[in-house]
């Protein structure tokens, strides 16, 4: 009789966790393909989006969607997003991050916001592949400008380490975001790779991307090259 319970124990502890997995990649591949579709929102409004200079000189390109409805609360300052870098070959695998803390230039009621950051230069991409990085706001980050071009004289490009950028509603605008910290997100990142895998290996281009992060990182890809070659167009 005990060997029996101790048998059903073990068969229902295994069905918990094939689902649990079943259910964080399920989790994992809705949240890859909405951020796919804030990056489809941010190349069909270029006029109201983020500035082409900006898209084109990013280093690497991170989405938190439904930030609110996906658990965010105010005081809490929670969210899951995916992330992916430059690299010699084009743009890295998807890297699953997850981000909160700190103060978050957010109002009370607002709904439907999706937080896109942009690390702009070395220091930032070195903090990031750091696997926990603390968005201190001395330099480090900066609500980012927003239109077709960024405003003339500032020093975005050569002071900010991360520029950030909230959408709700289909606009955007620059956010507030300082003392939040980004690590890397291991539930999401095992049930994509199936193993765990070094933040930094995957965002250097130590990983193949995996059929479900394909559409993710094409519309990476898509939103910096139509950014660059507008970017060019504009300056002949």
């Amino acid at each position: 009789m005990k060997k029996m319970m101790s048998f059903l124990l073990m068969s229902l502890v295994a069905l918990a966790g094939t689902a649990f997995a079943g259910s964080a990649r399920e989790d994992t591949v809705e949240r890859m393909q909405k951020s796919v579709d804030v990056l489809h929102s941010i190349m069909s409004t270029p006029d109201k989006g983020i500035p082409e200079e900006v898209l084109s000189g990013a280093k690497c390109i991170l989405v938190v969607p439904n930030l609110i409805k996906g658990g965010f609360v105010f005081g809490g300052k929670h969210g899951r997003g995916v992330a992916s870098c430059r690299t010699a070959d084009g743009w890295s695998a998807p890297a699953f991050v997850s981000v909160g803390g700190g103060s978050w230039g957010l109002q009370i009621g607002i709904e439907g916001v999706d937080l896109v950051m942009l690390v702009m230069n070395d220091r930032g991409l070195q903090h990031l592949l750091s696997s926990k990085f603390e968005l201190t706001g001395e330099g480090s980050v900066a609500a980012g400008p927003v239109g077709r071009h960024a405003s003339a004289g500032t020093d975005w490009m050569l002071n900010t380490e991360v520029l950030t950028y909230s959408r709700s509603k289909g606009i955007f605008a620059g956010l507030t975001l300082e003392g939040a910290v980004v690590e890397q997100d291991n539930d999401s990142t095992h049930a994509i790779y199936g193993r765990h895998m070094m933040f930094r290996n995957i965002l250097s281009g130590g990983a193949s991307t995996p059929r479900s992060g394909d559409a993710f990182v094409r519309a990476v890809s898509e939103a910096g090259h139509q950014a660059h070659i507008a970017e060019a167009r504009d300056r002949q």
